[in-house]
């Protein structure tokens, strides 16, 4: 037969595996113990009719021994599975604890609440994101860097970058718009042998800026040649004095739409051929012949005396 008290006296004055003595208290470290202390209420082997909780992957069971069942260790505790519900558990304990001693009951109950308690904590803590700890071996971290820094090697990737992104342009796979760098564009279009084309508002720009050339003065200035071979042609000379009135007249009636850049072209021709001719006596005097157009009206000549 189990004798309680005799067993107590052995596992308290000799030795038990269970016992943790620290500077707090003395602990116990079996599993079905239901407050964790070491004393004689307390102990699971020193008690022949004992009852505690246990819990299985969150799902809580009520274990209950009997001295009736201390000769069949298979069968040494009786196991009852507890609602999820915390009211529910507690009437199922009342139920087959009701005629037990109060205290261990009010223990069961107290290592119940307690249980249900961190169950519930537990719960928030799995729904809230918190950060994992995990352990990496450097010896395989830096045997994978070497092997990528040689597959890196290995595969060129710039150069096949880059001769990838080539063929695109060409292609015009990225349309018209563009966002990289202009220096490494410009090296690109040196190795290439292109020229860059200019841009929208480079265009614009160039568009405002206009460059006139200054060739007005040189044609007329190849006119006045060719009118200087007319004026020793006969075909030209008047000896009519009638005729010289009519055209000095013209001539001042048309003066007035003539540009003031040809009149004053005009007169420094002039003034150059007077001082060639100074020393020499021209026979008779030539005649020049200008254009006048006018939008709407026809062509008028005037004779023009030097």
């Amino acid at each position: 037969m189990q004798h309680d008290d005799l067993i107590w006296q052995v596992i308290r004055n000799n030795h038990c595996s269970y016992m943790c003595k620290i500077t707090t208290g003395t602990f116990c470290r079996n599993l079905y113990n239901v407050t964790g202390i070491c004393n004689r209420s307390s102990c699971p082997l020193a008690n022949s009719r004992y009852a505690t909780i246990r819990d299985h992957d969150g799902v809580f069971y009520l274990y209950m021994k009997t001295i009736e069942r201390a000769h069949k260790p298979n069968e040494l505790w009786e196991r009852v599975k507890l609602p999820r519900n915390y009211e529910k558990a507690i009437e199922i304990i009342d139920k087959h604890m009701e005629f037990w001693p109060k205290l261990l009951v009010h223990k069961i109950k107290q290592r119940l609440t307690k249980m249900t308690q961190c169950r519930i904590r537990m719960r928030k803590l799995e729904l809230k994101v918190r950060e994992k700890i995990m352990t990496v071996p450097r010896k395989e971290k830096k045997r994978e860097a070497r092997r990528e820094e040689k597959a890196e090697k290995a595969a060129v990737l710039d150069k096949s970058i880059e001769t990838e992104l080539l063929e695109r342009l060409k292609k015009g796979v990225y349309g018209d718009i563009y966002n990289y760098p202009v220096e490494a564009y410009n090296n690109i279009l040196e190795m290439e042998g292109l020229q860059p084309s200019a841009t929208e508002e480079e265009e614009e720009q160039e568009a405002e800026i206009e460059y006139v050339e200054g060739y007005d003065g040189l044609e007329e200035e190849e006119d006045m040649e060719d009118f200087d071979g007319l004026m020793n042609d006969e075909s030209f000379m008047v000896n009519d004095e009638d005729g010289m009135q009519e055209d000095n007249e013209e001539m001042d009636r048309l003066e007035q739409h003539i540009p003031k850049k040809l009149r004053a072209l005009l007169e420094s021709k002039s003034q150059k051929t007077d001082g060639d001719y100074a020393g020499k006596k021209p026979n008779r005097k030539g005649r020049v012949i200008t254009e006048v157009e006018e939008e709407g009206d026809p062509k008028q000549k005037a004779l023009l005396l030097d």
